[in-house]
């Protein structure tokens, strides 16, 4: 166990206040150490999330062992799509974080991977084997892993070169005025909240490319398919957050001014952005031969669409 000590640099939530006072540490790992009774407040321990801060309040934060050298396997619930000898395509279920890290030091997809698929030592780096690309903690869907170098190589440099397909449905805040459209911007690191990324016209942004369709609205609420041309990290959460159409239930890239409704809140897990990974295209890394996936719209998501009476994509479509 290490101990952190530090001071509250401005007024503010306390998961907030946790992640900048341990760099490392990502907005949800934050808040799971406040839930778990970690942090305390001037003394007192404190678990609520977001708890209101003051300036120059003294935090002390009880962190767990790190994350061993090397992943270990563990009998976790993995949904296969699609395996051979080369790959594996998993759908992944929200809340589950693809590799181990701070925080993280186990339950997490690679610990399920290296239970179902056994060696993965070498392929893709001692932490992350095999990840080829990767979903965020709260995003569902489809995720591509290579069982050997050879065949990461050869997906690791379709994701590259933009060749390699990815479809999302994402239920947003807000309602497009247009039925489709593209939005192209080059993002970068937030320059005052390094959890989040935001688009740039300076120097050090990389360019991301999101073509959009508008599939259906009601009550506020729009359901949009997202493909990507570009990979960035968060790209999606933040083109629609700065169209002003944020992903509902995304507490990280929330709008005061487009507020998730409480009865999608009610039906929706704990920081669960509404993306679904629902399509993944690419050739098979060792035969060459073009691969399509698709992972039915998980059960949280269909309630909400339910709710709003939209039709659920299926994979048909």
């Amino acid at each position: 166990m290490t101990e952190v000590r530090g001071e509250a640099a401005a007024d503010g939530r306390l998961d907030v206040a946790v992640a900048a006072l341990v760099p490392e540490l990502s907005r949800s790992q934050a808040t799971r150490l406040v839930k778990d009774g970690r942090v305390r407040v001037d003394g007192v321990v404190v678990t609520r999330a977001a708890h209101t801060l003051f300036a120059g309040a003294v935090l002390q934060l009880d962190l767990p062992p790190p994350a061993p050298a090397e992943a270990v396997a563990q009998d976790l619930p993995l949904r296969t799509v699609y395996e051979d000898e080369d790959l594996v395509v998993v759908d992944k279920e929200a809340g589950m974080v693809v590799h181990p890290g701070a925080g993280h030091a186990d339950g997490t997809l690679v610990n399920a991977l290296l239970h179902h698929v056994g060696d993965l030592s070498g392929v893709g780096g001692v932490q992350r084997p095999g990840i080829v690309h990767r979903l965020d903690r709260g995003t569902s869907g489809l995720l591509v892993v290579a069982k050997h170098d050879r065949a990461h190589q050869a997906l690791a440099a379709q994701f590259a070169d933009k060749t390699a397909g990815r479809v999302y449905l994402a239920v947003c805040v807000g309602v497009p005025a247009d039925a489709h459209g593209t939005i192209d911007t080059h993002l970068a690191r937030h320059p005052k909240d390094r959890l989040r990324f935001a688009s740039t016209d300076g120097d050090g942004g990389r360019q991301a490319i999101t073509d959009w369709w508008r599939l259906g609205a009601a009550r506020g609420l729009s359901l949009l398919r997202c493909e990507l041309r570009t990979g960035r990290t968060h790209q999606i959460r933040v083109h629609l957050r700065e169209q002003g159409w944020p992903l509902a239930c995304d507490t990280l890239y929330a709008r005061r001014d487009r507020p998730t409704p409480a009865w999608v809140r009610g039906l929706v897990g704990e920081d669960r952005p509404l993306l679904h990974a629902w399509r993944l295209r690419f050739r098979h890394p060792t035969r060459d031969e073009p691969l399509e996936f698709c992972a039915p719209v998980p059960d949280d998501l269909a309630a909400v669409l339910a709710r709003l009476e939209l039709d659920v994509p299926g994979c048909d479509a």
